[in-house]
């Protein structure tokens, strides 16, 4: 699994929640040592309503799902998450239960940014650590306002 793939799905995003950091190069590659990838098949779930988990991913390739648990079929789906995209991006900022579920829709490969590496992070290139919560949080607070615009919860 190539990091350049997702860098390249990143930048080259085009939505309104798009995950858009002002990293050059070499941030790019120092933040990329921070992350795990992780492969998924079609139907598996990467985030699940209601645990605890700190950690935010970022899609290199592949469709995600989000959506809520508990309503009349159907009318729980949040999103659908295109390559270059970030999810569990509230992790990053309260420990608290996920708000929603996230599902492979097609194959994927997610890489994984942990809190306990983010921390690591930024004490050795706080920098880059800052950068990301700057990229994070304009996701996050994107996402917040069309979701209560639709009266859904986050992802």
């Amino acid at each position: 699994m190539d990091f350049n793939n997702l860098v390249q799905a990143i930048q080259t995003l085009n939505a309104e929640d798009a995950f858009r950091p002002r990293l050059d190069a070499q941030q790019w590659r120092t933040l990329g040592a921070y992350l795990t990838p992780h492969e998924m098949r079609a139907g598996d779930l990467l985030v699940k309503q209601g645990d605890r988990d700190r950690t935010v991913y970022f899609l290199a390739q592949g469709s995600l799902q989000a959506f809520v648990s508990g309503g009349a079929p159907g009318a729980g789906r949040i999103a659908i998450l295109r390559a270059g995209s970030i999810c569990g991006e509230p992790g990053l900022f309260a420990d608290g239960p996920r708000m929603a579920n996230v599902e492979a829709m097609t194959p994927c490969v997610v890489w994984a940014l942990r809190l306990p590496r983010f921390e690591e992070l930024a004490a050795r290139v706080p920098a880059v650590a800052l950068e990301v919560c700057r990229a994070a949080g304009a996701v996050m607070a994107i996402r917040m306002r069309a979701n209560a615009v639709r009266q859904t919860p986050t992802a």
